[in-house]
């Protein structure tokens, strides 16, 4: 015999729920303790006008279940959505820094090559620039002001898409530190349900945010920049990847991401601020709606050439760094770079690279602890005894 499918739980909010042993009437100096402070906690919090008299009424209605023995069974989950709804940040937002030469310098210093990429967040700092939306302290004199402000331009949309490896993150957290503007990832990678983005309505057990509004939560500012990762790989479900999907075009979309409703806030929350970024393999499984709505940019595979780079300019430094050793005590051969990027490491990125200099970096740590010597060479002779001819990848 088949088992029936199990709905989720629902959460009882009858009038009639008996009071735990803990709880008393309503004179209780406790109680009304309690819901006081819940009270001043909405009443001190910079909430939206809307959302304020919302949660008021919530509270007014444990007041009036108190009253007759039985708001115990309301009172943790009305404090808990309290709790949420006032640590969004509303109407805090960081100043962004325009300064082109500031954000040319810093992406120049953490990345080779990428060009086009480079030169289209310059781009948007000088549209942005010339173009600034206005800081407001305010959150809510209806949406008609914020539209308003929102026509002037809005946060690009981008999608990095590239095999592994390539630099699509990292370029990504180059962007916000060239912003000024807090970073947080949100891994889309076998995401299986759009509770997950949106958050469960509060009618279900343990229901919470999804996570854009974790997202907002965590950087303790609405408009920091989400890096969306992996965001072809959601559920191989077809039913809802497109439910994801959907979702995802909600968040992404200029004309609907300033209402964002997130089913546990249940209150419009304004996206349009935020800049997303999202990274893919491929885009073979994203919709055409929401491929509408992203700046495509191709990260292509480095060459022989652009590794050396790479490895002598950027990741050597970043490995002796870490390793604890100076620039003095290692010295490499230029003849011995094309060895250890080719065979040795051969991918279309530079993850492997980078595991081939740490592991040379390794061998020379080891041998300066033991007292072997203070400074290293090098050589197409003796590069085996530091990275073995079984280790990385061979083309």
């Amino acid at each position: 015999m088949q088992e029936p499918n199990k709905m989720p739980q629902k959460v009882e909010q009858s009038r009639n729920t008996p009071m735990s042993q803990a709880n008393t009437a309503y004179g209780d100096s406790d109680t009304i303790s309690e819901i006081e402070e819940l009270s001043e906690k909405v009443e001190s919090a910079n909430l939206p006008i809307g959302l304020r008299e919302k949660a008021l009424k919530m509270v007014n209605r444990l007041r009036r279940m108190a009253k007759f023995g039985s708001y115990s069974g309301e009172y943790e989950l009305i404090e808990k959505y309290v709790d949420w709804v006032i640590s969004i940040p509303w109407a805090k937002y960081s100043e962004d820094n325009l300064e082109l030469a500031n954000a040319k310098e810093l992406l120049d210093r953490n990345h080779f090559g990428l060009t086009s990429v480079k030169i289209r967040i310059l781009e948007f700092l000088a549209v942005a620039k010339l173009n600034p939306f206005d800081q407001v302290g305010v959150v809510d004199e209806g949406y008609e002001k914020m539209a308003k402000m929102k026509e002037a331009h809005h946060a690009p949309i981008l999608c990095f898409v590239g095999i592994q490896g390539i630099g699509k993150t990292s370029m990504a957290k180059s962007i916000a530190q060239a912003l000024d503007r807090k970073f947080i990832r949100i891994s889309l990678g076998a995401m299986g349900s759009v509770t997950d983005l949106k958050g469960q309505s509060r009618a279900f057990l343990d229901a919470e945010p999804g996570q854009i509004i974790k997202s907002l939560v965590r950087t303790e500012v609405m408009n920091p920049l989400i890096l969306l990762d992996e965001i072809d790989k959601v559920s191989e479900s077809e039913g809802r990847r497109a439910d994801i999907n959907a979702t995802l075009l909600e968040i992404l979309d200029p004309e609907q991401n300033p209402s964002f409703s997130d089913s546990y806030v249940d209150y419009p929350v304004d996206l349009s601020r935020v800049m997303f970024i999202a990274t893919a393999n491929n885009l073979s499984t994203l919709s055409a709606a929401l491929l509408d709505r992203l700046e495509i940019i191709r990260f292509s595979s480095y060459s022989d050439e652009e590794k050396e780079q790479i490895a002598k300019h950027y990741l050597f430094p970043k490995v002796l760094k870490a390793s604890g050793l100076r620039q003095e005590q290692i010295e490499i051969a230029e003849s011995v770079w094309p060895m250890i990027i080719r065979p040795l490491g051969f991918d279309a990125g530079v993850r492997q690279l980078e595991r081939n200099i740490k592991q040379v970096c390794r061998g020379i740590a080891k041998q300066v602890v033991e007292g072997k010597a203070d400074k290293f060479t090098i050589t197409p002779e003796n590069f085996r005894e530091y990275l073995p001819a079984d280790i990385g990848v061979y083309s």
